[in-house]
């Protein structure tokens, strides 16, 4: 088996984001509210997870669909500046690049509107064997919003990494047509979770998909089918981690909040960090929490987070609460 020459390969949404830094409200129809800045920033979990990865000083590679537009060519753009390998992003001739308009209202959380666009041609194919075969660790982010995303295919794919060596990592995003369906989504997910190293759903996407409210139960019912490590993401109310004879509930750094967009992904990717430095869970929870609270300081959802020596300087100066429970 050939050395990894790239650290992750971070599958699955790729999105370009249309954000509004924080409005007094909502206009009513037909008025006009002005905003201090319109901004237009690359967004999607695998995108957001790419980047946040490369000013973490770890390689990255991408792999998603993107149409033949200028919002394609934007998200190429910025990924390729932040060292990015995009060599595994599809360019669809059928569809648009995939699209999100945020938002923010001061004192309110974010409000979206989404187009699939490219990320619904997104398949378990799109995920380069090639790619895989020089990784460390694979992440798939977006699962459950690309309809052509089959369960028995990416379960497969996720076997097939973990017959390699690759590390597996699994988040899913869950739009409110699908939440109101408690329960229901389960099913969809119980063969991936099979071969899923780490799962880091947040605990309304979990109580969706198990119809139990309290995170211990939604990570207990994860890890009965399989996953090693589930952590549920609870915002500001910190994190939960169960794995092998450990539960670990960790608490949130305060910092200001201006925009929470993409405070999932970059949780996710200092939890990948943490994974790939061979830090204990503890240590992969600091780190993670860190890079998700480092987020949510600036409006897009990669522009505050922490570089690696930012990150070391913050952890060196602030402590993270952790308990076993």
């Amino acid at each position: 088996m050939p050395d990894p020459s790239i650290d992750v390969l971070s599958a699955g949404v790729v999105v370009a984001d249309h954000l509004c830094v924080p409005i007094p409200h909502l206009p009513e129809p037909g008025e006009l509210v002005m905003a201090d800045r319109l901004v237009l920033e690359i967004g999607g979990c695998a995108s957001n997870v790419a980047v946040d990865l490369a000013k973490m000083e770890r390689s990255c590679a991408v792999a998603g669909c993107v149409g033949r537009d200028v919002f394609g060519r934007f998200v190429i753009d910025v990924l390729t500046r932040h060292g990015v390998e995009t060599s595994g992003l599809r360019i669809t001739d059928d569809a648009d690049t995939s699209q999100t308009l945020i938002l923010n209202v001061t004192g309110q959380d974010r409000r979206f509107i989404h187009s699939f666009g490219a990320n619904a041609r997104f398949g378990a194919r799109d995920i380069p064997v090639e790619l895989l075969s020089r990784a460390r660790l694979l992440y798939v982010g977006g699962y459950l919003l690309m309809p052509a995303l089959e369960q028995d295919a990416l379960a497969g794919v996720f076997r097939t990494a973990r017959e390699r060596g690759v590390v597996t990592v699994l988040d899913v995003a869950v739009p409110s047509q699908m939440a109101a369906r408690r329960g229901h989504l389960l099913g969809q997910l119980t063969r991936v979770l099979a071969h899923t190293d780490v799962f880091l759903p947040n605990d309304d996407e979990a109580r969706a998909i198990t119809d139990r409210a309290d995170p211990l139960d939604q990570a207990k019912t994860f890890r009965d089918l399989g996953v090693k490590t589930a952590v549920i993401t609870m915002g500001g109310r910190g994190a939960l981690l169960v794995g092998e004879g450990l539960r670990l509930c960790a608490g949130a750094f305060a910092v200001e909040c201006v925009d929470g967009s993409g405070g999932g992904d970059a949780f996710d990717a200092g939890f990948i960090v943490g994974l790939l430095d061979g830090r204990d869970p503890r240590g992969c929870l600091e780190i993670a929490s860190a890079l998700g609270a480092s987020c949510v300081r600036a409006v897009g959802t990669t522009p505050g987070v922490f570089t690696r020596a930012e990150c070391e300087e913050f952890l060196a100066t602030h402590r993270l609460p952790i308990e076993e429970v």
